[in-house]
């Protein structure tokens, strides 16, 4: 059976849970990291050597970065589904799962590590308010790419909203201070609607 390594309060773990739960994929789940620990146990580290989550393991074959791990399991079992079947559409939902590492990622971390993890005192208001600006702007784009669209690629959910709905449910949840963006509260209505990503990625309070 699939095994997912990771706690489950870790936004890059809350993808591959999600997405076996919309599959329907048996899974096993070992909370690791954080308060958790065992990330740098020499099990561990012999299947992932950052030492970080999550870590699968399905059938022997070991995989590392969630990205990746979602691209596998829908390949796996989501072809037509999670996984487009059009090359075009494949590289279109794939390019929204790199636009999650690369351009949310960096403004939601300083936001999240800055108000979630950080005691009050300790906090660096002006990080976060540059980011809370930048957090703007970069989310009116895929406020824009949703007008239309009940998911990112259409009409139905597909791997391209996986990495993306965790980081939102934070970002609606953690800054007051907004805009209004119709299409993207939209969309994180109807991902709160679905019993797996309410059960993995709509938990609150946010740790």
């Amino acid at each position: 059976m699939l095994k997912i390594w990771g706690r489950a309060s870790s936004a890059n773990v809350m993808k591959p849970l999600w997405a076996c739960e919309e599959m329907g994929v048996p899974y096993e789940h070992e909370e690791v990291g954080g308060s958790f620990g065992r990330t740098k146990d020499p099990e561990y580290l012999s299947m992932n050597p950052n030492s970080r989550v999550p870590t699968i393991v399905d059938d022997g074959f070991v995989l590392w970065e969630s990205n990746a791990i979602v691209r596998y399991l829908a390949a796996k079992h989501g072809k037509g589904t999670l996984a487009p079947t059009d090359p075009q559409e494949h590289a279109d939902a794939d390019r929204w799962m790199d636009w999650q590492q690369t351009t949310t990622l960096p403004i939601m971390t300083p936001i999240f590590w800055g108000l979630v993890r950080t005691p009050v005192a300790e906090r660096k208001l002006d990080v976060i308010e540059t980011a809370r600006k930048e957090g703007i702007a970069i989310w009116s784009i895929l406020d824009q790419r949703l007008k239309g669209r009940d998911f990112i690629m259409g009409d139905r959910l597909t791997m391209a909203d996986i990495p993306l709905g965790p980081q939102l449910h934070r970002w609606l949840n953690l800054i007051e201070d907004r805009p209004t963006m119709p299409h993207l509260e939209a969309w994180y209505g109807r991902l709160m609607a679905r019993p797996a990503f309410k059960k993995w990625c709509g938990v609150l309070p946010l740790t």
